[in-house]
C-alpha cells in the first residue's frame, strides 16, 4: 500500500524563511508525521553547502549568498526554476541516502524524457546532465533519519547568474534549461510530470495540502504563496 505524501505548491518564496521552515518541520516531526513535498520557486539567491568553498563564489554582485546546512557546493536559485523539497522519513520508507539520491535523479531523467530530452547521471557529481551541461542540481541533508533540502530543476530562467559562480564547484561547468531544449517554459506543466515521477520512484500517494507552510513549532513561519 502506498504511503501518503502531502504536496504543497508554494509559489515564489524568499529562500531563508523556507530553509528555516524545513529545519523546524524536520526537528518537530514525529514517527507518525506525514511526509511532505514542497514545490516552489525562489527569489534570486546563491546557496553554499556545508563543504562549499567561498572561492567558487566569483562575482555575486547584488544577489545574496547564504551558507546553508545541505551537502554540495554553491548553486543558484531564481525565478523560472522548479525547486522541490522532499521531506521524507527515510527510516519509515526503508530508504538509504544513496537510494534517495538515485530516485530523485531518475525522476528528473524520466521527467525530461517526456519532452524527448535525453539526460544522464555523472558518477561522483550528483545531479542530472544533458550532454555536457547541468540541468538539475541536488543538495540534501538527513537529520534524525529524515531528509530535507532537495533539487533545483532549470526550466525557463535567466542563466546569467550561473556565470558568477563555479556551479557545484566545477569551474566552467555549462548549465542549461528545459525551455532551450524544446520543452515548455511553463513551470506548472513540468511540475505535474515531476511530481508524478517523484511519487512513483518512492511508492508514495500524493495528497494536496494547503499552499502554505505547516505550523510545526518555533521558527516555522507561515508564508502564503504569492
Amino acid at each position: 500500500m502506498s504511503r501518503p505524501i502531502l504536496v504543497r505548491r508554494l509559489g515564489r518564496q524568499p529562500y531563508v524563511p523556507m530553509w528555516h521552515a524545513m529545519q523546524a518541520f524536520t526537528d518537530a516531526r514525529g514517527p507518525d508525521t506525514p511526509d511532505e513535498l514542497w514545490l516552489l520557486e525562489h527569489e534570486p539567491v546563491f546557496t553554499l553547502g556545508q563543504a562549499g568553498k567561498w572561492e567558487h563564489v566569483l562575482l555575486p554582485g547584488e544577489i545574496p549568498v547564504v551558507p546553508v546546512d545541505r551537502g554540495g557546493q554553491v548553486t543558484y536559485h531564481g525565478p523560472g526554476q522548479i525547486v522541490a523539497y522532499p521531506l521524507l522519513d527515510l527510516r519509515r520508507l526503508k530508504l538509504g541516502v544513496r537510494e534517495l539520491v538515485c530516485g530523485i535523479e531518475q525522476a528528473l531523467i524520466d521527467t525530461l524524457a517526456e519532452w524527448n530530452v535525453v539526460a544522464v547521471r555523472r558518477a561522483g557529481a550528483p545531479g542530472v546532465y544533458v550532454g555536457e551541461a547541468k540541468i538539475a542540481a541536488l543538495g540534501l541533508r538527513v537529520r534524525r533519519g529524515c531528509s530535507f533540502h532537495g533539487l533545483a530543476f532549470n526550466i525557463d530562467m535567466d542563466l546569467e547568474p550561473f556565470h558568477r559562480i563555479n556551479p557545484c564547484g566545477y569551474q566552467g561547468l555549462a548549465v542549461t534549461q528545459l525551455a532551450d531544449l524544446g520543452g515548455p517554459g511553463s513551470l506548472a506543466s513540468v511540475e505535474d510530470v515531476l511530481l508524478a515521477e517523484l511519487v512513483r520512484q518512492f511508492g508514495l500517494e500524493p495528497q494536496r495540502a494547503r499552499p502554505q507552510l505547516p505550523s510545526v513549532g518555533r521558527d516555522a513561519p507561515v508564508v502564503p504563496a504569492r
